[in-house]
């Protein structure tokens, strides 16, 4: 697909750019309104292909659960391997449009590699995550960003109830959820490992409050997040920061997004969760 489309649709999804201004551009790139509608049709993600861990998987647990956040109650998905023993904890951070089947999915990945894995809804306090993708990046749009960082904070603290945790923990965000998972490594002290994909970066003064080893996972055509990489960087080197930064040429904003067909990189995609696995199972060991 031409990367102007491409890149047209990043912006509609993460910048203040109204529907009919996006159709009216996507029109002027495709040539007409029949082309635009079925560009959009394989822009959006397709949550038919979401399952690639079957949700009833008879090596896991999973549950819907609820924990004390900022004033409201949290809702989340949680999965386990099925063995009753202590396992390191990872948060799963969704991206802008809630919490949807794809990150389920993805939680269900990480509990099958050896974690403790729980995916918090951003939107619990605006009564949860609807169908209605667009209807969902709206909302993300009206949290409070404060009460928000807090609500995933106090997922670490879900954590210290459980007793098959085993005190360890990290997290690993993409998109929006990324910029959270910076975000989180920043505020939370005891936080071991952050792993943000395509994420936006924490402003340059607030690195040395880091203490959480850093994974970082771009996308060689994302400009726009790919912007705030030098700064990044440069600050976590002056801070002495543990990190890695991974940069996948050719691949997309969402390329780990498999319910993303235009997006999806599969190569990129498979090696940046094999890494993420290994990073997190040394960190959390």
């Amino acid at each position: 697909m031409d990367q102007r489309i491409i890149s047209l649709f990043d912006e509609y999804t993460h910048k203040p750019l109204t529907r009919e201004d996006f159709l009216k551009r996507l029109t002027s790139l495709t040539g007409s309104t029949a082309a635009a509608l079925a560009a959009v049709s394989l822009l959006k993600v397709n949550y038919a292909k979401a399952e690639t861990i079957h949700q009833q998987d008879d090596r896991l647990i999973t549950e819907r659960i609820t924990y004390a956040g900022d004033g409201t109650e949290m809702k989340g998905y949680l999965a386990r391997p099925k063995e009753n023993k202590k396992y390191p904890a990872v948060i799963v951070i969704h991206e802008n449009r809630g919490l949807n089947p794809h990150i389920e999915d993805v939680t269900r990945r990480m509990a099958l590699a050896g974690f403790l894995a729980m995916a918090p809804d951003a939107l619990s306090p605006l009564g949860g995550t609807p169908a209605d993708e667009d209807k969902a990046r709206d909302l993300i749009g009206k949290l409070d960003a404060v009460k928000n960082l807090s609500n995933f904070s106090k997922g670490f603290d879900y954590f210290k109830s459980r007793n098959d945790c085993n005190g360890k923990w990290g997290c690993i965000g993409f998109c929006w959820g990324g910029g959270m998972a910076n975000q989180l490594a920043v505020h939370v002290p005891d936080l071991k490992a952050a792993i943000p994909f395509y994420g936006r970066q924490p402003e340059a003064a607030d690195v040395p409050r880091i203490k959480a080893a850093l994974q970082l996972h771009y996308a060689g055509m994302d400009e726009r997040i790919n912007a705030g990489i030098p700064a990044y960087e440069e600050a976590l080197k002056k801070a002495g920061t543990s990190y890695q930064l991974f940069t996948y040429e050719g691949a997309q904003h969402a390329f780990h997004n498999d319910t993303a067909p235009t997006r999806y990189n599969e190569a990129a995609a498979k090696l940046a969760w094999s890494r993420s696995i290994d990073f997190l199972k040394e960190k959390l060991k």
